[in-house]
Formats: C-alpha cells, sequence, structure tokens
C-alpha cells in the first residue's frame, strides 16, 4: 500500500499543476462551444424568419391571385347574366309583338266577320 501512495503522489502532483492550465483551456473550449451554438441558434432562428415570411408572402400571393380569379370569374359571369337579361327581353319584346299582332288579326277577323253578318241581316 505504501509502495501504490509512493507512486501515486508525483501523478497526483503532476495532475494538480496541469490542472490550472487544463481549466483554462476547457474553460476556453466551454466558451467556444457556447459562442458556436448562440452563432447556430441565431442562423438557425434567422433561417426559420425568412422562411416564415416567404411562406406568409407566397400564401398572400396566392390568396390575393385566387381573390383576383374569382373577381374576374364574377364579372364574366355578370356580363353574362346582363346578355341573358338582354336576351330575355329582346324575346319578351317579339312574343309581345306577336300578341299584339294576333290579337290586332283577332279583332280585324272579328270585326269583319260582325260587319258581314250585319249586312246578312240588313239585306
Amino acid at each position: 500500500m505504501k509502495r501504490l501512495l509512493i507512486l501515486a503522489a508525483p501523478l497526483a502532483l503532476g495532475v494538480a499543476a496541469c490542472s490550472q492550465n487544463a481549466q483554462d483551456q476547457t474553460a476556453e473550449a466551454g466558451n467556444a462551444i457556447a459562442a458556436d451554438a448562440a452563432a447556430t441558434t441565431r442562423n438557425a432562428v434567422s433561417d426559420v424568419d425568412a422562411a416564415t415570411d416567404e411562406a406568409f408572402g407566397s400564401a398572400e400571393r396566392h390568396l390575393d391571385n385566387a381573390g383576383n380569379a374569382i373577381d374576374r370569374a364574377a364579372d364574366r359571369a355578370d356580363a353574362r347574366a346582363d346578355r341573358a337579361g338582354d336576351d330575355i327581353d329582346r324575346g319578351l319584346d317579339r312574343a309581345g309583338r306577336s300578341i299584339s299582332n294576333a290579337a290586332d288579326r283577332a279583332a280585324d277577323a272579328t270585326g269583319n266577320t260582325l260587319e258581314r253578318a250585319g249586312r246578312s241581316l240588313k239585306d
């Protein structure tokens, strides 16, 4: 056991002597690792922020494009509805003229028939 202590004592003194140097280097390495981790975290946050901004910008553009497409479709639908309304109006005007002409012809025919009947009765 004494032999072990005699061999261990110089070793312990050597470790104790270099421990301040080792502690300084360990502290420097720890600081470097912390700085690298902080820089990596900042870069990651920056990358995530940029990707988020890009995604929101893209989504906004797509929503704007969709809104514009809906507006154009609504305008086309309005134009078609206006044309359909005009077509209906023209059709109703033609139908009204046809009915009026038919009523005039019927009235004329009725009047002629009554006149003939009246002449027949008079003769």
